[in-house]
């Protein structure tokens, strides 16, 4: 993800009822610290689901580091990779439409380690 191995980023993460385990390394070097700075990321893939009768698909950080909530439902591999800033203050979100009804999700990041410099 903008060239980082997903293993440069993160090691044994995983989803257990809307929580996130595992850790997050510290980067401090490559595109993503080129647009983002320094610090820990998190690589999302929703490849898997199906957005059939689905309008919008956003996903991202509450809050982000700058991005918002960021559209996937035209997206082709459907990957994500976000800054974590504050594991114990942020989620990580998404958020669904059909074009009339919008549901949102959100995912705990607070079991994460995070590693430092």
């Amino acid at each position: 993800m903008y060239g980082t191995l997903v293993s440069d980023m993160q090691t044994n993460v995983r989803l257990v009822n809307n929580r996130f385990y595992g850790t997050l390394k510290y980067l401090d070097e490559g595109a993503l610290v080129d647009r983002w700075g320094a610090g820990n990321f998190i690589a999302v893939n929703l490849a898997d689901n199906d957005f059939t009768g689905l309008t919008s698909v956003k996903i991202g950080m509450d809050p982000s580091a700058g991005s918002g909530l960021v559209e996937l439902i035209n997206d082709e591999d459907k990957n994500g990779a976000f800054k974590v800033t504050n594991k114990n203050g942020q989620k990580f979100v998404i958020e669904i439409s059909d074009g009339t009804h919008t549901q949102r999700q959100e995912f705990v990041l607070a079991n994460l380690k995070v590693q430092s410099e």
